[in-house]
């Protein structure tokens, strides 16, 4: 079996409203799908976020893929991976990776195996959590909360909010009425976007260890890991990072300075599913569970395949813009788990009428 074809999409949609954690808005969403196709006619999909930039990237990589084995991940991956002309970090990353996913999606296809399978199978089920509480024009306390509430509602039995966007003791206010309309049996995750200075990040986190919240998400600066150091050495409250980190060597680096005690991998941003898999490996080896970032159609294979895999984050259609529309099927919430489909592949189709209206490139 070889690679005979690659193409490349970029499509974008505008969000309802814009959305705003502790440091970023965003009023659109931004989305490239990958579709490697073999000489037998099967076709892997991969996607990432990204613009023209990760377009072009691909393009970079075409004459890596065509004519290679998509069973031999290790030796595309190597052939993709040219630090000092493409990858390393960022964009050109986020391309690799959208491969990389394409890739693992067509040994599944070939196979008639969820990628799960391929990578371990270690449970048929995750833990989620819904992830929203973004700041919003008009949404208050009240509309804060009625949010959480509603993700309740839908099986999920832990939530994740946002802070950093505004001072320490208003942001204390919408966390503490958060927990006190969820309850004390729903965990609570907060996630500050890198809002804070280490110094500020420790004083909010002495306030949150009182409030027994599940975890307290990259509380600083990625790029400053000693920061995140003496952040996770001082606080109670686990802290969690790696949204924003690449390949298996910038994990590499945040465990050996003991800055998190929950990886956050993502494989659309960190090198694709090859390098997930070692860091879920290494981490496992320090004692350290993995809770990937986003990309829940993907992910959910990932954190079922690994022993340490802890809980998968869930966007639900009013925070995922156009993720929400790109496939056929969804993916439910049975009593506060999601489970792995069990369909070959990733097991989600394009929903290709859907989204050829936000075409741009």
């Amino acid at each position: 079996m070889k690679i005979v074809d690659v193409s490349v999409a970029r499509y974008e949609r505008p969000y309802e409203r814009p959305i705003s954690n502790g440091k970023y808005t965003y009023t659109h969403a931004h989305f490239v799908v990958v579709e490697l196709r073999t000489d037998e006619g099967i076709t892997g999909v991969g996607w990432t976020d990204g613009g023209k930039v990760v377009q072009e990237a691909v393009d970079l990589l075409r004459p890596a893929l065509l004519g290679g084995d998509p069973f031999a991940v290790e030796r595309i991956w190597s052939r993709m991976y040219r630090p000092k002309i493409v990858g390393r970090k960022g964009l050109e990353l986020r391309a690799i990776s959208a491969v990389d996913i394409a890739l693992w999606d067509l040994m599944g296809k070939a196979t008639g195996q969820p990628v799960a399978k391929l990578l371990g199978g270690y449970s048929d089920r995750v833990r989620v959590y819904i992830a929203g509480g973004y700041y919003e024009e008009g949404k208050g306390i009240v509309e804060l909360c009625a949010e959480m509430e509603r993700y309740l509602k839908q099986g999920a039995k832990a939530v994740k909010m946002k802070i950093g966007l505004l001072d320490i003791k208003e942001d204390l206010q919408r966390v503490r009425a958060v927990r006190e309309a969820i309850g004390p049996d729903v965990d609570l995750l907060v996630d500050a976007n890198n809002a804070y200075t280490a110094n500020q990040a420790i004083r909010m986190g002495r306030y949150l260890d009182e409030m027994d919240i599940f975890w307290f998400e990259e509380p600083v600066s990625p790029d400053n890991i000693p920061a995140h150091a003496e952040v996770a050495a001082a606080l109670d409250v686990p802290i969690a990072a790696g949204e924003n980190e690449y390949t298996q060597y910038g994990f590499r680096d945040l465990i050996a300075a003991r800055a998190v005690d929950v990886l956050n991998p993502d494989a659309k941003v960190m090198g694709g599913i090859t390098p997930w898999r070692k860091v879920a490996l290494m981490a496992e080896a320090h004692d350290l569970p993995v809770a990937p970032h986003g990309a829940q159609e993907v992910h959910v294979h990932l954190a079922a395949a690994f022993p340490n895999g802890l809980i998968l984050e869930y966007y639900n259609p009013n925070t995922m813009g156009l993720a929400a529309e790109m496939f056929e099927e969804t993916l439910p919430i049975v009593d506060g788990y999601a489970p792995v489909p069990d369909r070959p592949g990733l097991g989600f189709t394009l929903n290709r009428r859907k989204l050829e209206q936000y075409r741009v490139g």
